[in-house]
């Protein structure tokens, strides 16, 4: 199912949208509402991480199996 979802943003930041869809030869409208939700599952993953880590034991048990340290390909979020 899919909703309508209305947005305001500055000019600016509404050029640079514009922008950054024209140098990948794509429509503003789907760019942006591509960006909105790759931003909107990066924020439920985030927090689902937290949760899921916050649980009493889960953090010990994960370090246990992979490391209390994050490996060098990753990225603070």
């Amino acid at each position: 199912m899919v909703r309508e979802l209305r947005i305001e943003v500055a000019e600016e930041h509404y050029e640079q949208l514009v922008l950054q869809a024209r140098e990948r030869n794509e429509d503003p409208t789907v760019y942006a509402g591509r960006v909105l939700a790759q931003e909107l599952d990066r924020t439920r993953f985030l927090e689902g991480s937290a949760l899921f880590l916050s649980t009493p034991g889960v953090r010990e048990e994960f370090a246990s199996r992979f490391g209390p340290q994050p490996g060098a390909t990753a990225s603070a979020a």
